[in-house]
């Protein structure tokens, strides 16, 4: 029996153990800006709410509370500007990692049919394609693509890794391209939230989708706005035909998010003062960093989006891990989000205040 993980390229993390193993010898301890995972508070509010759910002996439906939906499709309508969402138009989904891993495969394809993602991208986007037996595909635009067997098509605005946000004009001519040639669009935007050069769109506006959603769905999360990555709290917008089907398939295979987290995503959805306060957080790390990377002789591109900077020496990545781990300082190759990176470092800006500081002076040095 063939396994199934031998469709899979190396996890990608395990590459980095030695270079970890390296920083964390370092004299004053690791500054770990490689993964990227939140390090500040879960909002009280939603502390608050997740304890009050607590008492929660029943099974939870994989479609959310009446509640749930509601508040996803408020929040789509105020933050994403999205018209005419109904409950219909959304599926809370176990994080948004197994949503993209699994995505290809409840969608039923397989051998002959092609998933396309960006040539710098979140590995995961081939993980799903591959689990699936499908056939990755890269692109650099998406609009030049061969629709002959491409079923799957996705977005990333703003990217992981690259912090690139594509703009409306981008987004609108990739819509009515994929439309055009019958290729289900999936755009994820989980760090819309988290601008800063540049103001994401989505791609459920109606001045990039005409105001229906046939043929394309956004993919978002908590875990990075409201630092809820424990939490595992992500949702679906668009689609309702599309929607439906996955609504059923989830049903079958019980992919439920837990009653107290959805009272919890409830809770975060509804309040924008968390998010706020988070942000500031964030710029300030990221302008300190910014600032102490371009000092030491790095050059950032893109970066305008998200939660990482894009840098790079004109060398190696792996030469820029080695040399920054000597320091303490763990980043990630760019390597490991296609060849196409294999000269940039993502350096992520979720590490706590002090931690921060200490890889700015280290950088000094």
């Amino acid at each position: 029996m063939g396994t199934v993980s031998s469709r899979l390229p190396v996890f990608p993390w395990d590459r980095l153990e030695p270079y970890k193993t390296t920083a964390a010898a370092y004299a004053d301890g690791i500054v770990d800006l490689s993964v990227g995972t939140p390090v500040d508070p879960v909002p009280a509010l939603v502390q608050k709410a997740l304890t009050e759910a607590a008492d929660s002996p029943g099974y939870p439906t994989v479609w959310g509370t009446a509640a749930l939906r509601d508040a996803i499709t408020g929040w789509g309508g105020e933050r994403l500007g999205a018209t005419g969402l109904g409950h219909a138009n959304v599926l809370p989904v176990v994080g948004s990692k197994e949503l993209v891993a699994w995505l290809p495969t409840q969608l039923g394809l397989g051998a002959g049919d092609r998933v396309a993602y960006p040539r710098l991208a979140y590995p995961t986007y081939e993980v799903g394609a591959r689990l699936a037996g499908a056939d990755p595909v890269v692109y650099d635009d998406p609009w030049e693509l061969d629709p002959a067997g491409l079923k799957l098509l996705w977005l990333n605005s703003p990217s992981n890794p690259t912090g690139r946000v594509l703009s409306a004009d981008e987004l609108r001519r990739t819509v009515a391209w994929a439309r055009e040639h019958g290729v289900l669009l999936f755009s994820d935007e989980c760090y819309i939230e988290l601008g800063w050069e540049a103001d994401p769109v989505s791609v459920l506006h109606p001045d990039v989708c005409g105001g229906s959603y046939d043929g394309i769905v956004a993919v978002h999360s908590l875990s990075k706005r409201s630092n809820l990555a424990g939490y595992r709290a992500a949702f679906l917008l668009g689609d309702a035909a599309v929607l439906g089907e996955l609504l059923q398939i989830r049903k079958h295979g019980g992919m439920m998010i837990p009653a107290p987290v959805q009272a919890a995503t409830v809770a975060a959805l509804g309040d924008t003062e968390h998010v706020g306060e988070q942000r500031e957080r964030y710029a300030r790390r990221r302008t300190a960093l910014r600032e102490a990377l371009e000092a030491a002789g790095f050059r950032i591109e893109h970066s305008e989006a998200s939660l990482y900077l894009w840098a790079t020496r004109d060398e190696s990545c792996w030469d820029t891990v080695a040399d920054l781990a000597k320091r303490g300082i763990l980043v990630a190759p760019g390597d490991f989000y296609g060849t196409a990176g294999e000269r940039f470092v993502r350096v992520a800006f979720t590490a706590t205040d002090e931690r921060v500081d200490e890889a700015v002076r280290r950088l000094a040095q």
